[in-house]
């Protein structure tokens, strides 16, 4: 009898090995938002590649820190300086060293969400964070007439071998960034959608974006 192996198909195991250049549809958001030869720390960077994207475009002068240690090495094989550490602890960078810090699809991963907060604003003048939107209509469609876990939050994985540790909606996560004395400069869409989909996201973006993208400063910038 051959038992079928549920962790082979795990997102909580971040292993880059192979794994050259990735790209996320976030990207092209991210590299829109990011100044002109910025200083820049991505939280969680994986194998490297946006802040790859960022120097190319960008000229950003970028660090990185992961806790994989296949990331670690794709990240130095790219040319970056990179910390081998979780990032919902105390960074080892000074107050205001960066001008931006990117979390990317990662927050809803950390045990200490507001550790990381904490240290995003400390370390950095402007914030971009994007997470998986748990209060998506199809989320909601899935909890509501399937009861069960929804499957557009989890991008193909199951409930049980997820890294998400902490569903939050938009508006959760407005609430948290208040708490922290977070400006919210901008909101952009982290998908590419359709005209109609493009005004109702703008509109009601807690019911209809997946994956918001915010801006965010401390209040008195």
């Amino acid at each position: 009898m051959t038992i079928d192996n549920p962790h082979l198909n795990d997102n909580r195991k971040y292993n880059y090995e192979n794994l050259e250049k990735s790209f996320r549809e976030e990207y092209t958001v991210i590299q829109k938002i990011v100044s002109t030869n910025a200083t820049l720390v991505d939280l969680g960077c994986g194998d490297g590649s946006l802040l790859q994207l960022l120097r190319e475009y960008n000229g950003v002068q970028g660090v990185g820190v992961e806790i994989s240690e296949s990331g670690v090495r794709s990240t130095l094989d790219k040319g970056f300086q990179c910390f081998h550490q979780s990032i919902d602890t105390i960074l080892p960078f000074r107050d205001n060293e960066f001008e931006y810090a990117v979390c990317n699809v990662t927050i809803q991963m950390v045990t200490y969400p507001e550790i990381l907060m904490s240290e995003m604003c400390r370390v950095s003048k402007y914030q971009i964070i994007s997470f998986p939107n748990f209060a998506f209509y199809k989320n909601r469609i899935d909890l509501l007439f399937k009861g069960q876990y929804p499957s557009s939050y989890t991008f193909g994985y199951s409930w049980y071998n997820t890294g998400h540790i902490h569903p939050f909606s938009l508006k959760d996560f407005r609430k948290f960034a208040k708490m922290h004395n977070r400006k919210e400069l901008a909101i952009f869409p982290g998908t590419n959608k359709n005209i109609i989909k493009s005004k109702l996201s703008k509109k009601y973006p807690n019911l209809f974006e997946l994956i918001p993208i915010l801006l965010l400063s401390k209040a008195d910038v």
